[in-house]
Parts: structure tokens; C-alpha cells; sequence
């Protein structure tokens, strides 16, 4: 496998919580952050992950929840008494069921150069459905042939499940609907059809026994998903002991499928690292590091909404499809802000 480096682009993030108007009345935005990258024209769109909550109250926590009734979607409040004693910032469980403390849509964010971003006002895709009561994260943009397929985690009271949409113009928006159910998240899709099927690397979650880890599956037709198989999970190392997931679509080198994925520590530190999977059987692992590219230094990365973050889910490549070179990764930070980083091979 091929060795890289990926280098931050500059000691500052490109975007910020501060850049992103709330959409919600009455609402602050908490982060703005984990992107999915893709060209589009002469532009570069990335599809932001904005969490958003209702004004904090003395004593009193607001629980945003999406309810959907005739294809409408109406976002609601709940409230309920702030717990004594320590809690999660982001998740709350009370009266036996588990809520987000904010709710997340995918908006655009549009660029010339890849560095200066304006951003939209109105969301791109809202929480629409049952399942996406709690809210919409971290998609991956996968263009195939003249598609755009975006994976997405989609949020509710039933837990965490992958949803897909695509698009053509990025105006219009097509949902496909929850394609593996919960618990899941972390998916892409492949750039081109392998051996006349699509494919998409996942991660389910799981509890008693083993840890999350990379799988694939695939799919004559993008709705319907099977022949699910696992690929690589964690090595022990202490950076990615906890767990591992795919980043944004692979791309094709001369060596195989290169991946950027994530890995969390025991103290839910994330990192960034690359693996190497077969061109012709993305099942089958060619390598994988044994350290991790990047990882939390700077104080916008270790500060934040969650802190001790860098994870990516967009990337563009700058160079011809087959041939090594350089990719602009776009990476989440303390769930709160976005940076970028060049990602070289040596």
C-alpha cells in the first residue's frame, strides 16, 4: 500500500458554527460540521450536518422532534424539567425514552475555489419521514454516472438507520427511503457499479458481542440490499479501539479502492486513517494503516460541541481517476466546525 500524508491546509477552519443561520425560529445553531464533498459543474458543494436546538431556559431543557402527518413535516418542542446532576449534551433519557438534545438537517454549502464557502439559508433535505424524527447526519455524496447518491443517517425514536436520496441538479431531491434499518450509520456508496451491482460499505452497531466495523452489501437497484459481508474492524490500537467506520465514497487508484475511514479511542477520541480494498472484490482487504493520518491537535478540534474530533465524510479528488495524487479532505471538528486537509501520496 502506498504511503500518504495529510497535511491540514491551514491552522484555521474553513467553516464555523457562526457562519450557519439557524433555521428553526427561535433556535441556536450548535454545530455546523461533517460534510459530504462532490464536484458539481464549476463548483464545489459540500452537504453540511447543521444541529440545531431551541434557546436554552433556566432549569428547563427544549427537545426539538420532527412530527410528519400527510407528507408534512412540523417541528415541535418538547420540554421537560434539566436533570440534576451531571448529563450527556447530546442525549437525554427521560421518562424511559432516549431524545437528541438538538435536531440535525443536510445543508448546502457552496464554493469556486474549494476554501470560501457561501452557505444556503434553507435546509437541502429536512427530517421527512417517522424515522427521521430525531433529525438527518452525515451524509456521503457518491456520483454515479450522471446521479448523485447521498447516504444519510436517519434519527428517531427507533434509533439510527441509513436512509439514501438522490439528485440530478441538486435542486430537486428524490428519497429513496431507509435502506438498512437501525442500528446503522456510516455508509457509502461505490463510484461505479462492481460486477453489474451497486455497493455500499457499512457499519452496524452492536452490543454484547463484537465492536463496529466496516461491511459491504449490495444492491441491483439501490433500493433493495443484501449479501452483506464484513470486512475490517478494529485492531485494538488504542486510537481506534472503540470502533471504526467508512468516511466518504472510495476512489479508484492503481492499487485498489482507497478508503478514509475513522477510528475511536476508549476515550471516544476520533482519528483519521486509510485503508486499501481489492478493485474487482471490495470485500477483500489489501492493507490498512497501522497509525492514524490525523488526529485532534488543534484547539478548534479538541474544543467543541463534542470534543477530541476529526472526522471526515467528503473528499474530492484533484487528480485523474487510476493514478495517485492529491485529495482535499473536508473533516468534521469537535462537532462544531469544519476543516480541511490535503491528503498526498508519497
Amino acid at each position: 500500500m502506498r504511503k500518504y500524508t495529510l497535511q491540514r491546509f491551514s491552522d484555521q477552519p474553513i467553516l464555523t458554527t457562526q457562519d450557519v443561520k439557524p433555521y428553526g425560529v427561535g433556535f441556536d445553531v450548535l454545530g455546523a460540521f461533517n460534510p459530504a464533498a462532490c464536484r458539481f459543474g464549476d463548483e464545489i458543494l459540500l452537504l453540511l450536518r447543521v444541529a440545531e436546538a431551541p434557546k436554552p431556559e433556566n432549569g428547563w431543557l427544549h427537545v426539538p422532534i420532527v412530527d410528519t402527518a400527510d407528507g408534512q413535516s412540523v417541528l415541535t418542542v418538547k420540554t421537560f424539567p434539566e436533570p440534576d446532576g451531571p448529563y450527556d449534551p447530546r442525549v437525554l433519557t427521560l421518562g424511559g425514552q432516549t431524545y437528541l438534545t438538538s435536531l440535525s438537517h443536510l445543508r448546502l454549502a457552496r464554493s469556486q475555489d474549494g476554501i470560501h464557502f457561501t452557505i444556503d439559508e434553507q435546509p437541502f433535505l429536512f427530517p421527512a419521514r417517522p424515522d427521521e424524527a430525531f433529525g438527518l447526519e452525515d451524509a456521503r455524496i457518491t456520483r454515479i454516472d450522471d446521479t448523485y447518491w447521498i447516504t444519510y443517517t436517519a434519527v428517531s425514536a427507533n434509533g439510527p438507520g441509513v436512509g439514501l436520496a438522490k439528485t440530478t441538479d441538486f435542486v430537486n431531491v428524490e428519497r429513496v427511503g431507509m435502506v438498512l434499518p437501525p442500528p446503522n450509520k456510516d455508509a457509502c456508496l461505490f463510484p461505479e457499479r462492481i460486477n453489474g451491482k451497486l455497493m455500499m460499505l457499512h457499519r452496524p452497531m452492536v452490543s454484547d458481542i463484537g465492536k463496529p466495523s466496516v461491511w459491504v452489501c449490495e444492491s441491483p437497484d439501490g433500493i433493495h440490499w443484501g449479501n452483506h459481508r464484513y470486512i475490517f474492524g478494529a485492531t485494538g490500537s488504542a486510537w481506534e479501539y472503540l470502533k471504526i467506520g467508512a468516511g466518504p465514497e472510495p476512489v479508484k487508484t492503481d492499487e485498489g479502492w482507497l478508503l478514509l475511514y475513522h477510528g475511536a479511542s476508549e476515550q471516544h477520541e476520533y482519528a483519521l486513517a486509510l485503508a486499501l480494498l481489492d478493485s474487482n472484490d471490495p470485500r477483500q482487504l489489501i492493507g490498512r494503516a497501522d497509525a492514524p493520518l490525523l488526529t485532534p491537535e488543534l484547539q478548534w478540534e479538541r474544543e467543541g460541541f463534542f470534543p477530541n474530533v476529526v472526522f471526515s465524510n467528503g473528499w474530492v479528488s484533484n487528480t485523474p481517476a487510476g493514478h495517485p495524487g492529491e485529495w482535499w479532505v473536508y473533516y468534521g471538528a469537535a462537532d462544531s466546525g469544519v476543516g480541511l486537509a490535503i491528503l498526498k501520496s508519497q
